[in-house]
């Protein structure tokens, strides 16, 4: 008899009549309170409507009446993980595959959580192993593509992206990824066509809109990017990476007013750092503290510290005490620069909290009144071309002493020509870096001694320097992840600079060396378009690729510019 029903009520179950399925399993649990079967079935019902608490005690209850079910404990494992609570899903799926291991779903489940903690390694091998059991089971593809394309194993991720489209057409999402992991290798005309496909399923698909727009923006086709970030945030509001793009690309153009209102977008966005500060304080908005100080803390990377400190003065000059919190490589060379400095007779103290594991927004002593992200401060300060004419040139100060001691270490009767050529950034660096061996019509000039500002290991650099026989020194008492202030001081001593876009770029700028920057022909929205200065470094010259990929000509531009200003010397 129970048979019959349970066999009914599972048809109706799978027919989505749940109402139906739901009075006949309780029936079965009053003839017999102890039927697992329907025990389980019915915190199924009870997941389906979102109930999880309520799932959670039926599925238990199951359980302690048949503990060996594999299925019970993976379905347990499903509304822990609806639930959120990873932990326990993972839990419930690896005692579930302990009782039966060929379980292919439960397998994939188990990776999907992993995944989600961040344990690459552990959910790849997880979706292996459903696939092993389950070739066909394109979600597994899908999902093994996503993490191969995170550890940056682009070719194996563009394997399993065509897999699962092999097996599932119209899986928009997975043409999208396809075409991520595509334009992470340049390859942005095949990119492109992923992303055009993945609209044709569904053009609605803000995301595909923006990745599509990123790809028109790095083939330097600016309106068709901008058009394709709106079309994207039209959709999707919230999309915080097409806002965010869409200012990088407004103030490429020159458009600060709007683009620095996009700007902020950045901390929405999945990859910025750091995070914003989740300080009690209010965010300052440039208007006059009554009282306190005011907390100017460095984000992103060592470049972006830098320039961003070009405000410092700015700030100062509204006449409040601050405290600059930056990055421990950059503390002794900021407190130079800045602490003891008179700005309309404001106060500044250098600190690092990263070194000090104290963080000064939180100090009571400190008196701290506001906040701000130093990337926020050019929609303060820099809203329109004319607010650049306010850029201190130079703001850095480097120890004088060490680079005195470079240029009477390398002084030879020659000019001293420091050189970058390279960086490691995961997602530009191939764009931006430049074979040294593409260098060499610099080295033929005469009266140079070239000095190599390039980070990296001492024994890679003399390797590169040896196999593409260019007349590099490399410094090894010099180590820039080390010691930024002796590398600041090298840079100083230096009487010019050839450097792609990179740290040094930025570092030399500041410092006010005459500087020579070889950009890409798609650059970084801080270089703008056309111009061959920079409006944040008045000693930098730009120099352009024509077309992408051509540095020979950069190089050539580069060369005739250094020999014209060698001649007038």
């Amino acid at each position: 008899m129970i048979k019959g029903m349970l066999g009914t009520a599972l048809r109706y179950h799978r027919a989505g009549r749940l109402n139906e399925a739901e009075r006949i399993y309780r029936q079965i649990l009053e003839i017999d309170s102890q039927q697992a079967d329907s025990l389980h079935l019915l915190g199924m019902i009870a997941y389906q409507a979102q109930d999880y608490e309520r799932a959670i005690g039926l599925i238990r209850k199951a359980i302690a009446i048949r503990p060996a079910d594999a299925a019970y404990h993976s379905n347990l494992g499903t509304i822990f993980h609806a639930q959120g609570n990873l932990d326990e899903a993972a839990h419930c799926y690896e005692h579930a595959l302990a009782l039966q291991p060929d379980l292919a779903k439960t397998r994939y489940n188990l990776g999907t959580v992993l995944h989600a903690q961040g344990k690459l390694d552990e959910a790849a091998a997880c979706y292996e192993r459903a696939l092993a059991l389950q070739p066909t089971l394109a979600e597994a593809h899908y999902n093994l593509g996503n993490v191969l394309q995170s550890q940056g194993r682009l070719e194996e991720a563009v394997a399993r992206y065509e897999r699962t489209l092999a097996l599932e057409p119209g899986k928009c999402e997975a043409h999208h990824n396809l075409g991520n992991a595509l334009q992470a290798q340049d390859k942005l005309d095949e990119a492109a066509a992923c992303y055009e496909r993945a609209l044709a399923v569904n053009p609605d698909y803000a995301k595909a809109h923006f990745s599509l727009g990123s790809v028109f923006h790095s083939l330097g086709q600016l309106d068709a990017a901008l058009d394709r970030y709106r079309t994207a945030l039209a959709l999707q509001p919230d999309l915080a990476e097409a806002a965010f793009s869409l200012g990088l690309a407004q103030l490429l153009q020159g458009e600060f007013s709007e683009g620095w209102r996009n700007y902020e977008s950045r901390w929405q966005t999945k990859e910025h750092t750091p995070p914003m500060r989740a300080y009690r304080l209010p965010l300052w908005r440039g208007e006059k503290l009554g009282a306190g100080r005011l907390l100017i803390w460095g984000e992103q990377g060592i470049g972006d510290e830098i320039m961003f400190a070009g405000l410092v003065p700015d700030v100062m000059g509204t006449g409040h005490r601050c405290i600059l919190d930056c990055d421990a490589r950059l503390r002794p060379l900021f407190a130079r620069s800045f602490s003891g400095r008179s700005f309309s007779g404001a106060e500044i103290d250098v600190v690092s909290s990263q070194a000090s594991g104290e963080d000064p927004g939180r100090d009571p002593e400190l008196q701290v009144a506001a906040h701000i992200p130093s990337g926020s401060l050019p929609g303060l300060f820099r809203a329109t071309h004319a607010t650049f004419a306010g850029t201190r040139s130079p703001y850095l100060i480097a120890d004088s002493a060490q680079r005195d001691r470079f240029r009477a270490s390398y002084g030879d009767g020659r000019l001293l020509g420091g050189l970058a050529w390279y960086t490691n950034n995961r997602k530009t660096g191939r764009t931006r870096s430049v074979e040294l061996s593409a260098l060499a019509p610099l080295f033929a000039l005469r009266g140079i001694r070239w000095i190599t500002l390039q980070y990296g290991d001492h024994d890679a650099l003399e390797e590169q320097v040896a196999a593409s026989c260019t007349p590099l020194l490399v410094d090894r008492s010099v180590d820039q992840f080390a010691d930024l202030d002796r590398f600041a001081a090298q840079i100083a001593a230096m009487d010019f600079v050839v450097t792609i876009d990179n740290s040094t770029a930025h570092l030399a700028g500041a410092l006010g060396v005459p500087t020579y920057v070889l950009l890409p022909f798609a650059p970084d929205w801080r270089w703008q378009l056309e111009r061959d200065d920079s409006p944040w470094y008045p000693m930098l010259r730009l120099f352009r690729q024509p077309r992408g990929g051509d540095w020979k000509s950069v190089v050539r531009k580069v060369q005739a510019a250094l020999s014209l200003s060698i001649s007038m010397l």
